[in-house]
């Protein structure tokens, strides 16, 4: 005779089959929350690689200085932490002023061809600095503003090493305004600053993105997950960026702040939040304009406005 089994059910489930209906729901709310939550933290781990993870374009095809046939010196930098970066050096015959310019988050110092000839060819010497992970430069920690601040930090080095007579004026759009900002803000031979479409706090515009990809998931703790997994992953926490805390430490020195009220990619409330932080800012805000479109709008006229701005 084999003995009688034990009638005692040996998971949760065999309790679920046994007892009643309201286990039997209990364990399948258990067991999607489970799913959700495994889903949550792929989500998480899939944003902070797209945010902070090694990036390369897939194709290294861009223009360079040759396609707008001005003077440059190519230049290799090294930030803080031995991450190798590029430059491109455009002087201008008798300048006194060197601006730097940074371009966004993924993006590379070919965006800038438009912006950094023509200050040139306003009497200022031009430099476009590409970050970390860009074309042209090495690899390096990498992030949303955070580790890019010793990217700036290296190109203004040079500048004041090459250059000590010069003024030094930064320029940036969106991710390198965040960095003009922070950077700016503790270092006083910047003299001159101008944010193109910079976001106040990088956890607001990570919610912001957060809100129309979470497809149904809540946003809160998914973007609380993908700092925690940032934070495990690369090394820095979203309010370790906060453009929003220090830009008041800019004035007197001149800032400029220009923003489109229909951004798509960083709402139009974080120029807002930046100007109440620092209220002598100059701001310039653009009716119908999206994300870093505002010298696509007037490109003569934009070139005209910073230049005069930055030579004030």
């Amino acid at each position: 005779m084999f003995p009688r089994r034990s009638a005692v059910p040996r998971s949760a489930r065999d309790a679920a089959r046994t007892r009643c209906p309201s286990a039997r729901a209990a364990v399948g709310v258990a067991g999607a929350g489970a799913v959700a939550g495994a889903a949550a933290l792929t989500i998480a781990h899939v944003a902070a690689r797209a945010i902070s993870g090694p990036f390369h374009p897939a194709l290294a095809f861009d223009f360079t200085p040759f396609e707008v046939r001005v003077p440059q010196h190519e230049l290799a930098l090294t930030a803080a932490d031995g991450s190798r970066l590029a430059a491109w050096w455009m002087p201008s015959p008798g300048a006194t002023r060197t601006v730097i310019l940074c371009h966004g988050h993924r993006g590379s110092r070919a965006q800038l061809l438009g912006i950094g000839p023509g200050l040139m060819r306003h009497g200022m010497n031009a430099l476009l600095l590409g970050f970390r992970g860009s074309a042209g430069c090495g690899d390096g920690p990498q992030s949303l503003a955070w580790y890019e601040q010793q990217d700036l930090r290296a190109a203004i080095d040079y500048v004041h090493r090459e250059r000590p007579d010069d003024e030094i004026s930064v320029v940036g759009y969106s991710m390198g305004a965040a960095v003009a900002l922070m950077v700016a803000a503790t270092d006083e031979r910047v003299a001159t600053v101008v944010a193109d479409s910079s976001f106040a706090d990088m956890r607001g515009v990570i919610t912001a993105a957060a809100a129309s990809h979470a497809r149904g998931l809540p946003v809160g703790p998914l973007v609380s997950l993908t700092d925690a997994v940032t934070q495990r992953r690369y090394g820095y926490a979203f309010d370790q960026v906060r453009p929003v805390d220090v830009v008041d430490r800019i004035p007197p020195r001149p800032l400029l702040l220009i923003h489109g009220d229909r951004d798509s990619v960083v709402p139009v409330s974080h120029l807002h939040d930046l100007a109440a932080a620092a209220p002598q800012a100059e701001v310039w805000e653009l009716p119908g304009v999206d994300h870093c479109g505002a010298y696509f709008t007037d490109r003569e006229g934009y070139i005209a406005r910073v230049a005069d701005f930055l030579q004030c």
